[in-house]
């Protein structure tokens, strides 16, 4: 019998899909930490030269003022992204003086809440809106939580896939739901196989016990006698786990994709409830805003996932308002570490990898999920994240517990076809062997970023921190040496420049007091 992956891969090899392929479309945002040269987060303000985070379309800002936020433009070509991303790095170490960026996920030496300065937009409603969505997280869930940066990865398939795609199916419907339906069931695959990638991408096995400080139940141990770093022997992403993006409120909030009026209902009434443990923090009392409402989510980006359906927002549209309006344009990843041994934090080996395994989870059938399901995969991938590179370890596929590295060689060799497909239409090797060096962690643990992470800090004798710092310095001298085409030179100095006017046009254009900008706002989820 002739499988529905086999089916959708022959739709694939056929004369009319040829460039389809070739035609992916990728996205990165990297987030890094600015840092002084003694290794502490930087204190300084968004750099002047690096023009508004507000409506700078390629160095922004996330939580912090200090976590800066890469973004590429959309682009079919994984070294002209990874081009692009180097360029921007070229271009920040010209703006920063003697200030590094930080080449881990989890952070530099901190010195509690106080030492992290949340970001600033300017003066305009739009622009205080995202500070005090910051403030709020920072009163939630610690300011703390909100310094580990991390890489989000975007992917969608061209308009050709879907015309030929929609038409094989039948072309029922509108196209655009066909499409919506199509990511669901990529995302609903997604979190069933999503530990793969912790296992074999994560970097983030150790943390500074700085960061850890006043924390009593974190369950990591004493990497040196000094206690200077903390972290589980075994461990491969801990910003995946409890010392990361997690969060008790949200863990009634149970989301599994199986359709957008779901996915939309449940995450819009959770914005549209108040929660009893956030009544007490100031959210417009007498004009003081320490986050923007009372809900269980302030807005939809609060709740924390390893991936998220995405469609890019018309000027002050909800995010899930687009998605209502015109379903879904791509997916984003977000579990994928800063790897310290890359100068961008990921190179095209992994990229070839994460575009084979997304491919993966659209093409195989996705059934529906249920809340069963759903606890079974965050256990794998708790699981996965504190002990993933432990002999023996067992995670459970659904039917029974079956060892994570049988389970994961089963995975990879049902991915090979894909692989293959791929260096066909690009007419090179690299997929595969891009599969082949994944093949390899799954025999060899030794092979993974973490374990190297740890290994060379036992090697070289070396806290956590001394080590992130020691690659954070080799990539700053790199990235110093590293000389812009002028061309790339002018660009940046003009998106500098247009950035702060667009920022100036719209602090003049507001004219609504900053209650009535919230109040229009948040009146979008009521049509929901």
């Amino acid at each position: 019998m002739t499988s529905h992956l086999q089916i959708q891969l022959q739709a694939l090899t056929k004369p009319s899909a040829r460039g389809v392929l070739t035609a992916i479309n990728h996205g990165i945002e990297k987030e890094s930490l600015r840092i002084t040269p003694g290794g502490k987060l930087a204190q300084t303000p968004h750099p002047p030269g690096l023009g508004s985070a507000l409506t700078h379309s390629s160095i922004t800002t996330d939580y912090s003022e200090a976590l800066l936020e890469f973004i590429t433009p959309v682009d079919t070509s994984i070294e002209n992204s990874l081009a692009t991303l180097e360029d921007i790095h070229s271009f920040v170490y010209q703006q920063i003086g003697d200030e590094l960026l930080w080449s881990a996920s989890m952070p530099c030496i901190v010195t509690g809440d106080a030492s992290i300065p949340v970001a600033q937009y300017g003066s305009s409603n739009v622009a205080r809106m995202k500070t005090v969505y910051r403030d709020g997280l920072g009163h939630r869930y610690g300011r703390l939580m909100q310094a580990i940066a991390g890489i989000h990865y975007n992917f969608s398939m061209p308009q050709k896939f879907w015309d030929q795609a929609w038409q094989n199916a039948g072309s029922e419907g509108e196209k655009a739901d066909y499409i919506t339906e199509r990511y669901l069931g990529l995302i609903r695959n997604f979190r069933r196989y999503s530990w793969l990638l912790i296992y074999l991408f994560g970097a983030s096995p150790a943390v500074c016990s700085s960061f850890l400080r006043g924390r009593d139940k974190h369950g990591l141990e004493a990497f040196d006698e000094e206690s200077k770093s903390m972290h589980l022997p075994y461990a491969t992403a801990l910003r995946m786990g409890r010392l990361g993006y997690n969060s008790d409120a949200q863990k009634n909030l149970s989301i599994c994709y199986n359709s957008l009026d779901y996915y939309v209902d449940t995450l819009s009434q959770a914005i549209k409830q108040t929660h009893p443990g956030y009544e007490a923090i100031p959210s417009g009392q007498d004009g003081d805003y320490q986050q923007l409402n009372n809900s269980l989510l302030q807005i939809e980006n609060e709740f924390y996932s390893p991936i998220r359906p995405k469609r890019v927002a018309n000027t002050g549209e909800a995010p899930l308002c687009a998605l209502v309006r015109a379903g879904i344009e791509y997916i984003e990843v977000r579990c994928v570490d800063i790897s310290p041994f890359s100068s961008v934090g990921l190179d095209a080996e992994q990229m070839r990898f994460l575009d084979t395994f997304l491919l993966y989870c659209l093409l195989e059938e996705s059934p529906a999920c249920d809340d069963d399901e759903q606890k079974t995969q965050a256990i794998n991938l708790e699981a996965v994240v504190n002990y993933g590179r432990k002999p023996g370890l067992q995670l459970n596929n659904g039917k029974q517990d079956v060892p994570l590295s049988s389970w994961a060689q089963e995975l990879l060799d049902t991915i090979r076809p894909i692989a293959d497909l791929l260096d066909s239409e690009y007419d090179s090797g690299n997929y595969s062997a891009s599969l082949q060096a994944q093949v390899a962690k799954v025999k060899d643990p030794e092979l993974t970023p973490s374990a190297r992470v740890l290994r060379e800090m036992h090697e070289q004798n070396l806290p956590f921190f001394r080590l992130a710092m020691a690659y954070s310095e080799q990539w700053a001298q790199y990235f110093q040496k590293r000389h812009l085409a002028p061309d790339k030179q002018a660009s940046f100095n003009e998106l500098t420049k247009l950035s702060l006017q667009a920022q100036a046009d719209i602090e003049q254009s507001d004219t609504d007091s900053f209650e009535q900008y919230l109040a229009n706002f948040f009146a979008q989820y009521q049509a929901l």
